[in-house]
């Protein structure tokens, strides 16, 4: 995804959002897989694991409040890094 589209989700606040965005990632990855760094599921699902492991740090650094529970926004921001989180 280009910034201008990941900047098109920053303030994902409902479950049609969230889906709209779960599809542009699937887009991009399907037409744009080298982008990725983790462009298997295994190596996804395992930086997906890490990042959501490490995410206090990711919100504390952007001085945004840590969430005890997430929502669709924070669900999207654990995709997204995924991509090319190690």
């Amino acid at each position: 995804m280009t910034m201008d589209e990941i900047r098109k989700f920053e303030s994902i606040k409902s479950r049609d959002e969230f889906v709209a965005f779960v599809n542009e990632l699937s887009k991009s990855f399907r037409m744009n897989p080298e982008s990725w760094e983790n462009n298997d599921i295994g190596s996804y699902l395992d930086a997906l694991a890490a990042w959501v492991s490490d995410m206090d740090g990711y919100y504390l650094n952007h001085k945004l409040p840590v969430p005890k529970r997430p929502d669709w926004k924070n669900v999207a921001d654990m995709l997204l890094a995924a991509r090319s989180y190690e």
